[in-house]
């Protein structure tokens, strides 16, 4: 989860957040040396009093600043297509979870087992344990398996919402009447935790997204034990 003061993105969890944070650090690093080459020419210009006869007529510097940019457009092109297609691909996926927006709270469907689906609400501040995270905690975790293929299809009952988990490079729309997918593959265990990310009413902010990342055989032991309640 995000800590305080935090500017960089959060740890990776998934294999396509990985990616997302390596094109981050890829079109940082180009903007980067862009700047540095600006600033410095920009200083030499101010500084240096010299004329240089070829360049007053401006052809040969307008051809390098026009064609010079377009290689910088290429280099940071090419990766991020490669990553819309992987972030829109689904492959086979092992679990099917379906989430359900309503104001101002997450409904979730395991659509692969029977009878198996629940309300997820905020705790308030007051009921909360000791060591809880505030504005985060849920009464019901959305527990899914580690090292596993999940396809999650998005909609809402109401307004719109969005689920977004930035750990694992999930921000998908909920919107009525419509049906988004999405997919990711947890890659450790632990507790991932995500908000809302669309003005969705009043208690926008109290719409918390809590995984709980398992093994595949605590995770089966889950759902017999929410099969028999």
């Amino acid at each position: 989860m995000a800590t305080w003061a935090q500017l960089n993105f959060q740890d990776a969890t998934s294999p396509m957040m990985e990616q997302m944070s390596y094109f981050h650090d890829h079109t940082m690093m180009v903007l980067l040396i862009i700047t540095v080459l600006l600033a410095y020419v920009m200083g030499a210009m101010f500084w240096n009093k010299n004329v240089n006869r070829n360049l007053l007529d401006g052809q040969k510097i307008e051809t390098a600043w026009t064609v010079l940019p377009m290689f910088v457009l290429i280099i940071i092109a090419m990766p991020s297509l490669r990553l819309l297609y992987l972030l829109d691909e689904v492959s086979d996926p092992s679990i099917t979870l379906k989430t359900v927006g309503h104001q101002w709270y997450w409904s979730y469907e395991y659509s692969d087992f029977n009878h198996i689906e629940f309300d997820s609400y905020m705790i308030p501040y007051t009921d909360m344990e000791e060591n809880g995270f505030r504005l985060l905690e849920v009464d019901n975790r959305t527990v899914l398996p580690m090292q596993t293929q999940v396809r999650v299809l998005i909609t809402a009952a109401d307004v719109l919402h969005s689920w977004t988990v930035p750990s694992l490079g999930v921000k998908v729309d909920a919107t009525p009447g419509r049906l988004n997918q999405t997919s990711f593959f947890i890659n450790r265990p632990g507790l991932f935790f995500g908000q809302c990310s669309e003005i969705c009413g009043a208690n926008h902010s109290f719409m918390p997204i809590m995984i709980e990342s398992v093994t595949t055989k605590s995770f089966i032991n889950w759902i017999q034990k929410m099969s028999e309640a």
